[in-house]
């Protein structure tokens, strides 16, 4: 089942115009939530990036935030699996092609939910490869836009040497790395999606007294850091130990991340009850 235009349906009923700004310029924003036993994780946080992804492109936000939250709940429980990555996106609507913004189009609204898949238990103890490439995506990263073909063949790169991500080098990445015990990081700005699980790993640093230094990284840091790890809401927290074929510190995760990862795992848990608990409540 997923949801189109206020309504939930099978998705083989889904239809949307060829019209549709987001199928003809890629004119649209999206976000994706994860869900742990049918609890949206950090669901308010992710409506207002995506509210300020729509101001940017200046797209109206066609629901308030209790009927998103309404619609995405009622998305869930329609579902047969328990933990689920939401996906959901707004367009600008259908209008004849033209550049220019259409004066009376109604915002196109899709949502699809489907099994959350985390990093295997394997590759979170051994961790994860990745390759380098030079950031040549667009210069407002920020926003979270449906027109990722330059992300998607940046992607590729890491897809097609069997790596779990593509580490960017331009200002930075939304990466962390690790030096001498203190975790080092870009801060956010137009060239850094402005990450929602980035956010839990800055509170969980600084709750639990691990150093935490925000500032520009450079690519030489990258590739000698004694840990590097990437971040998502799919891939949680994971380690990168190989970057373009050469080993991350001493090729193993590290103690910092093993001990950011439980952290991240004891902070879902109270998530998930609490949310469990306001469900039941109302």
């Amino acid at each position: 089942m997923v949801f189109l235009n206020g309504r939930i349906l099978p998705i083989e009923d889904a239809k949307v115009s060829v019209l549709d700004r987001g199928f003809i310029f890629g004119d649209g924003v999206y976000e994706l939530v994860p869900v742990y036993s049918r609890v949206p994780f950090r669901l308010e946080e992710h409506l207002v990036r995506l509210e300020r992804s729509l101001s940017a492109v200046r797209i109206r936000n066609p629901y308030s935030p209790a009927q998103w939250r309404e619609f995405i709940y009622r998305l869930v429980d329609a579902q047969p699996f328990d933990d689920q990555g939401v996906y959901f996106q707004v367009t600008r609507g259908v209008a004849k092609r033209d550049h220019a913004f259409p004066k009376n189009a109604e915002p196109t609204v899709f949502m699809m939910s489907n099994p959350l898949v985390n990093p295997p238990r394997e590759q979170v103890e051994k961790g994860a490869s990745a390759v380098s490439a030079a950031d040549n995506r667009w210069l407002r990263c920020d926003v979270k836009s449906i027109s990722l073909v330059g992300n998607v063949l940046l992607r590729q790169l890491s897809a097609e040497a069997d790596g779990a991500e593509t580490i960017l080098f331009r200002d930075g990445k939304l990466t962390f790395i690790v030096r001498r015990g203190g975790i080092e990081s870009p801060p956010k700005g137009n060239l850094i999606l402005p990450g929602i699980t980035y956010d839990v790993i800055v509170e969980l640093a600084r709750a639990n007294g691990m150093p935490l230094e925000f500032r520009e990284v450079r690519e030489a840091e990258v590739r000698g850091a004694d840990e590097l790890w990437v971040t998502s809401s799919s891939k949680e927290v994971l380690a990168i130990v190989m970057l373009d074929g050469k080993r991350i510190g001493d090729g193993q995760p590290g103690p910092v991340f093993r001990r950011m990862y439980q952290l991240y795992q004891e902070f879902k848990l109270k998530v998930m009850r609490a949310g469990k608990r306001e469900a039941a409540s109302v």
